[in-house]
């Protein structure tokens, strides 16, 4: 019984500690495409924002460190999700912040969907 216990308790520290371990990846925008498919903090420049209200999802980008069409990293609100943020596009626009998620790639360009306000921080 002490050994199964034991046991448990090491897998719980070790489930635990991979957790906090893939949410403190923080990278920068550029090293986001190295890092597909990972749980990371990308942290840039909001270089520009765009809300598409008239596009299927009503989509708000947030492009990190360069402009769209160049953008190196963009974070995606969906417009299912835009009550929880305001305006993102205003608010995040010329601000320094910190996108976290699972990082994919849409068109050749990593990005993080964001579903929550927790996800996007300005440090």
């Amino acid at each position: 019984m002490i050994y199964r216990t034991r046991l448990i308790n090491i897998l719980f520290v070790a489930l635990l500690w991979t957790t906090l371990g893939r949410a403190q990846n923080r990278i920068s925008p550029g090293e986001a495409k190295d890092h597909v498919g990972e749980n990371a903090i990308v942290c840039g420049g909001v270089a520009s924002t765009h809300y598409a209200p008239r596009t299927r999802g009503a989509p708000t980008f947030i492009n990190l460190d360069r402009a769209y069409p160049s953008q190196v990293f963009t974070a995606l609100i969906w417009g299912s999700d835009r009550p929880k943020f305001g305006s993102p596009e205003e608010i995040y626009r010329g601000k320094h912040i910190c996108g976290t998620g699972t990082i994919s790639v849409y068109h050749g360009a990593p990005e993080v969907i964001v579903r929550e306000a927790t996800q996007i921080r300005i440090p």
